[in-house]
């Protein structure tokens, strides 16, 4: 019987499962969408039990639509929406509220105290992070100090908190509570340096360390999927944070290659190997996965909306019918007849993290219409991208000649030639976009014996396109230069 990985890829706007076999092909996928909750502006939440209900669908639904029996799951493998917190009772499963999302600002205030209490420097050292409302360990606070008598619950041991990979795999064995490193990285609790929960952090934010899951290798085993869930006992044998699963799918094994995801957000990481490379222009330096023993690092700069702009673009605007259309109507000019849209709708990500920052468009003049706006808006997206991959290459020294590009928006041929003309630089997409729930796929094979070791993965990897830069360098300096000033007119000082 051959066996397949079924990799569960939660997102922020929807769960996924998607089956691998041993040469790396999708064999068969299944999706569904998830509310989205917006209490106050700036407030972001989701349904920790649909997201969980709409995950156990999908996972049944792709088994069946591809006549998979669950005899022949080798393994599961889990990716997830970083950052995003559920907080829920022990004994009952019950979560005491929402879930915050990674999106969500509502901290913004507890970050401005821990700035102003002086800790940002000691933040930053100790968990590579900078202090930002995005990161999980703010969002624990805020639940706990919202609901009376909660921490002292938590005390006891009776509320326990995780992110989506935890929250996934509490329901999957019955309640194992376990994260692995790269998920744990991101918390803003997690020492880097020492692989601990950090004391003096947890007491600066008033969080009970009896809440917070074991944290496990990236590739290793997690407990068993519930035989009453999917009709049979199904090992858990990989977790990583998305975008650390997107390396890992794109088989950025060695030390300074880079990779970009274009999904709700977009994310840049460099993998940096056994070195921590503090950043000196507020990229985050985080865990990238952890095998055999053996800790890996990356740098991130992390672009709160990019897909999200597109999306933006139908939902609320109503310029195009779905995302695909963006591509057309961005080619059907030449330019963006000098229009600047930057998509600050939740604050701007690295390399200047401002809460504050809102979204402008600017340049509007008579003869603008549609096409020149939806043009702005993938322009925004890869001139965020050049901000971050420049700051990278003056923090690790190392000049990329190549980045690999996935997500959904990786697809967009307009965007990724632009990409690269911004850039400078050789884009290469891979063959399977679902490098994030790849990445997964491949970390759960690795322990369950599916692949012996990374230069198996290497051998499967398969590039569809690459793109190289068209635009003379005087050009492509002029307009990111203009895309500066567009920035720094949004800016909070």
């Amino acid at each position: 019987m051959s066996k397949v990985i079924l990799a569960l890829d939660q997102g922020t706007t929807s769960c996924r499962a998607i089956l691998f076999d041993k040469e790396g092909h999708m064999i068969g996928s299944s999706s569904k969408e998830f509310q989205q909750i917006y209490p106050q502006p700036g407030w972001v939440e989701h349904d920790p039990e649909e997201v969980w209900q709409c995950q156990l669908e999908v996972m049944r639904r792709v088994l069946k639509e591809n006549n998979t029996a669950p005899e022949e799951v080798a393994a599961i493998g889990i990716t997830n929406q970083r950052e995003t917190v559920v907080v829920w009772e022990k004994d009952t499963g019950r979560p005491v509220g929402n879930a915050i999302v990674w999106q969500c600002r509502r901290t913004a205030g507890i970050c401005q105290d821990l700035k102003a209490g002086g800790y940002e420097e000691t933040i930053r050292m100790k968990t590579g992070l900078v202090v930002d409302a995005y990161f999980s360990g703010t969002k624990i606070k805020w639940i706990l100090d919202r609901y009376p008598g909660l921490r002292e619950r938590a005390q006891k041991g009776e509320i326990l908190a995780g992110t989506m990979d935890t929250w996934l795999i509490w329901n999957l064995t019955g309640g194992k509570h376990v994260t692995d490193y790269s998920n744990a990285s991101r918390t803003m609790l997690y020492n880097i340096h020492e692989l601990c929960w950090d004391e003096e952090l947890l007491n600066l934010l008033d969080i009970p360390k009896a809440m917070l899951p074991e944290v496990k290798p990236s590739s290793g085993y997690y407990g068993s999927a519930r035989s009453e869930l999917l009709g049979a006992e199904i090992p858990i044998t990989g977790a990583a944070g998305d975008q650390q699963s997107a390396l890992f799918g794109q088989v950025c094994f060695e030390t300074g290659a880079a990779k970009n995801t274009y999904g709700t957000g977009c994310f840049l990481l460099m993998n940096t190997g056994e070195k921590k490379i503090i950043s000196s222009h507020n990229l985050l330096t985080t865990i990238a996965w952890s095998i055999g023993g053996k800790i890996e690092y990356a740098l991130e700069g992390s672009i709160f909306v990019a897909g999200a702009a597109v999306q933006w673009l139908r939902d609320e605007l109503g310029l195009i019918k779905n995302a695909a259309e963006s591509e057309e109507l961005a080619m059907k000019v030449p330019d963006t007849q000098g229009v600047f849209m930057v998509p600050a709708f939740v604050g701007l990500g690295a390399p200047y993290w401002d809460m504050y920052a809102r979204g402008a468009i600017f340049g509007l003049t008579r003869g603008v219409n549609r096409n020149h706006i939806v043009r702005a808006v993938l322009e925004s997206i890869a001139y965020q991208t050049r901000d971050v991959l420049s700051a990278m290459e003056e923090d690790s020294g190392i000049s990329l000649s190549v980045l690999k590009v996935d997500g959904g928006a990786s697809a967009n041929e307009f965007l990724m030639q632009f990409q690269s003309d911004i850039l400078g630089t050789k884009v290469i997409r891979p063959a399977n976009l679902e490098t994030t729930a790849q990445g997964a796929a491949f970390l759960a094979g690795l322990e369950a014996g599916i692949w012996q070791d990374k230069s198996d993965i290497e051998k499967i990897w398969i590039a569809d396109k690459e793109y190289t830069p068209e635009m003379d360098l005087y050009h492509r300096n002029q307009l990111y230069n203009r895309w500066k000033k567009a920035v720094n007119s949004c800016r909070t000082y």
